[in-house]
């Protein structure tokens, strides 16, 4: 599968995407809470990793320098291919620069970034609903707009292994 480096969510932003999760469920439409292994936390993916290792990955992320908490305003769903609906925020400068950073860590450490996390390409998402057919997006862009905006501060970071759900956290918040 993959290993994602992730911004991960303090209690009360991870209760109200949980809920968003919850709320989609209640409406028949899949959600992350119910995909593959179900192990699944509410998260911003830094880099996914097709190819690595793991002592390596976590030893390039220890020379980051760190950074505070990360708070952004979720205002908008998003849509990629194959029906994943994402959660859409605007970012500021520093987000980019950092995420930018943790990219070129693990390239250095030798692990093979996934395309769509290249600095300049990577789109800045927390995923809703990973499989949503077109009949399903009224309810979902429904359910949705009843929340937004939500405010959401990432507190923590961890490695995530997609396959299993394993979380290792991070000592710092890159």
């Amino acid at each position: 599968m993959a290993l994602a480096v992730c911004l991960l969510l303090d209690r009360r932003s991870e209760r109200a995407i949980r809920g968003l999760w919850d709320r989609l469920e209640d409406a028949g439409v899949p959600s992350l809470r119910s995909h593959t292994h179900r192990r699944h936390l509410p998260h911003l993916s830094y880099a996914v990793l097709r190819e690595w290792d793991g002592t390596a990955v976590a030893r390039a992320l220890e020379n980051i320098e760190g950074g505070g908490a990360v708070e952004l305003t979720f205002d908008g769903i998003g849509l990629f291919r194959r029906g994943r609906v994402w959660l859409v925020a605007g970012v500021s400068a520093d987000l980019v620069a950092r995420q930018q950073r943790v990219a070129e860590a693990v390239v250095a450490s030798g692990a093979d970034l996934h395309k769509h996390y290249r600095p300049g390409i990577w789109m800045p998402h927390c995923s809703l609903a990973p499989r949503a057919t077109l009949d399903q997006l009224p309810t979902v862009a429904g359910t949705v707009m009843d929340v937004l905006p939500l405010r959401a501060r990432f507190d923590h970071a961890a490695l995530i292994d997609s396959g299993t759900g394993e979380v290792t956290a991070l000592e710092t918040l890159p």
